[in-house]
């Protein structure tokens, strides 16, 4: 029986394979809600995922974010949380920093966490107490001594609405990049100290990328302090959340919590 990272693996890379085809091509582009697109490619990575995970294994639970939700999934063991195309609005603007988001939660926890930037070729794998791997090369959570000297990856969008303002200069550098999944990714590879979000995020955009982090000797947690759970009947962070190195995320939580 082929293990669920492998499974999870060849799902993200055959999504991938779909998204590149639309990449700088043509396609549809709707509004589920305000500022939130969906794309022709975002349907079919999420079909194509969701046809190869419960193929292998269809007593599985299913969350994904462009799949009608089932409370079915709160009675399961084993649940694959899925965002097909985390960084839709990056994708659409031709921007590179978007990725498909697999993760495999039991018992509330990431267990396997797969992340796959198509154009990049970046492949963030991680399954439990086996490490975390970039393309196959271990990774971990780096950190400097003083926040002052720290790079934190945000929000594109967070920073244009102004959120950020009140933190330059304590930081050592504030880099915007797209795609939460794909900012949890980078910090794990050790390219910056922290990621963090001062908005709420949904499960499906941060539940690869906590297992990857965890595995790269990092954590997660909440900007009220809080570890994260997931398959939750409530699928949103709120009201945000600090990822990376451990002390660099313990950190960061006391100047956010001074700014509060």
């Amino acid at each position: 029986m082929r293990s669920e990272l492998n499974i999870a693996k060849e799902a993200a890379i055959e999504a991938g394979g779909i998204i590149l085809n639309y990449y700088k091509a043509d396609y549809e582009i709707q509004e589920k809600s305000y500022h939130n697109p969906v794309t022709t490619a975002d349907r079919e990575a999420d079909a194509r995922v969701k046809e190869i995970l419960l193929e292998e294994r269809p007593d599985y639970g299913w969350l994904s974010e462009e799949t009608v939700d089932s409370q079915e999934r709160l009675n399961k063991e084993h649940v694959w949380v899925v965002d097909p195309l985390d960084g839709t609005k990056e994708f659409i603007e031709g921007v590179p920093h978007f990725v498909v988001s697999i993760a495999l939660v039991e018992g509330g926890q990431p267990t396997i966490g797969v992340l796959y930037n198509p154009v990049t070729g970046e492949t963030f794998t991680a399954a439990q107490d086996e490490g975390a791997y970039l393309n196959g090369e271990p990774i971990h959570c780096v950190t400097k001594e003083n926040v002052s000297e720290m790079v934190i990856l945000n929000s594109r969008s967070e920073t244009r609405q102004g959120l950020w303002v009140p933190y330059v200069g304590t930081f050592g550098e504030l880099r915007a990049i797209g795609s939460v999944a794909y900012k949890l990714g980078l910090t794990a590879a050790g390219q910056a100290d922290i990621f963090a979000s001062l908005r709420p995020k949904s499960e499906w955009d941060i539940c690869a990328g906590t297992c990857i982090i965890r595995e790269a000797g990092g954590k997660v947690i909440d900007l009220n302090g809080n570890n994260i759970s997931f398959n939750q009947k409530q699928i949103r962070i709120e009201p945000g959340l600090i990822a990376g190195d451990i002390q660099a995320v313990d950190k960061t939580y006391k100047v956010f919590t001074a700014n509060t």
